[in-house]
């Protein structure tokens, strides 16, 4: 730093306060103590910084090994939203997501000096591991059901799963079927509650649930077995990948979309405009919901233990396109 204020021709501290972005600098001087720091190839010492501030401007997040679209995309945009901010991100990456697993991860994250934790959440084993963060350490869960005991920024799963499937009911449908994501989920149980909760609202017959994995296999399995049933004109899927198997496992069979039977989905994947038909969906907003989890956990860095924890929910909203319509007059009813 000396060296650059020499070369500019300024002191020491002004070179600090264009370092740390002050507003008190005039334009000119902070040029040409930008040129004198890309003359000399200068480059912060972050070590130094971290020793001095006891901040490291890194911030940790717990993932885990999956090629799963949401996690995936949660992932992204937390990591976009603390680039922004002007964080570096530290990745810790789990192949199972159990207790021990997760809180190895936040060990790893803690001994590298991170300032917080944002942890991907979509089981309570993760949120119970970050229960075990060291004290004053702010942590921030990303998904599950916002019963973690700490600050967590989900999408309104359930909201999700009631818009979808009164937007089937109102096309016409008499009642509408749930391919399930795994129950031991959160954002799949969210979704199958939305779904029945709106069926009963509704006094419509409420199907047997079918759950499975979060891809295509598992819902080319069940839409095999719900296309052999007349009475099923309307299908919710708990993701897109779901929503791809069955339409697959419906075409094969004979049963046209939308003409037979409408399949609206959840995630809204940038492929998923391009199906055939092209799928209607529930809309998640992954940027949104990084930028909410950024922000909250720098509001709660430095924060005394014990202060209530906040529950931040986004409000997704419905994509609708060409694979649900009306049905066809003379459709099979679902027994009673």
């Amino acid at each position: 730093m000396r060296d650059v204020a020499k070369l500019a021709g300024v002191s020491h501290q002004t070179v600090s306060r264009v370092i740390n972005e002050h507003p008190n600098v005039r334009a000119e001087t902070r040029e040409r103590v930008l040129a004198a720091m890309r003359s000399l190839n200068y480059r912060r010492n972050l070590a130094a910084r971290t020793l001095a501030t006891r901040e490291s401007r890194t911030l940790g997040i717990v993932g885990f090994e999956t090629t799963l679209f949401g996690p995936e995309s949660m992932l992204y945009g937390i990591e976009s939203a603390a680039r922004a901010a002007g964080y570096l991100v530290s990745v810790a990456t789990v192949r199972d997501l159990s207790h021990r697993p997760v809180l190895e991860a936040v060990d790893r994250l803690v001994q590298h000096g991170v300032d917080g934790i944002i942890a991907i959440a979509p089981k309570p084993a993760v949120t119970t591991a970050l229960t075990h963060a060291p004290a004053g350490m702010a942590c921030v869960a990303v998904g599950g059901d916002g019963q973690a005991g700490f600050p967590t920024v989900r999408v309104d799963n359930a909201a999700g799963a009631r818009i979808a499937t009164r937007h089937l009911l109102d096309l016409g449908h008499a009642t509408v079927h749930h391919v399930a994501g795994p129950l031991d989920w959160p954002e799949a149980q969210a979704r199958v509650d939305g779904w029945r909760e709106t069926l009963y609202a509704a006094g419509a017959v409420v199907p047997p649930v079918t759950a499975g994995w979060w891809d295509a296999a598992a819902g080319y399995e069940q839409g095999r077995r719900l296309a052999e049933d007349p009475s099923v004109t309307a299908v919710f899927c708990a993701n897109d990948r779901i929503a791809l198997g069955v339409l697959r496992a419906l075409h094969e069979s004979g049963r046209r979309v939308p003409d037979d039977v409408s399949v609206v989905g959840f995630d809204d994947m940038p492929d998923s405009g391009y199906f055939l038909p092209p799928l209607s969906t529930v809309h998640q907003d992954f940027a949104e919901l990084g930028r909410r989890a950024l922000a909250l956990l720098l509001r709660n860095l430095g924060l005394p233990d014990g202060d209530a924890p906040e529950d931040v929910v986004v409000a997704p909203r419905f994509n609708p396109r060409s694979s649900a319509a009306p049905p066809r007059s003379g459709a099979t009813p679902p027994p009673s």
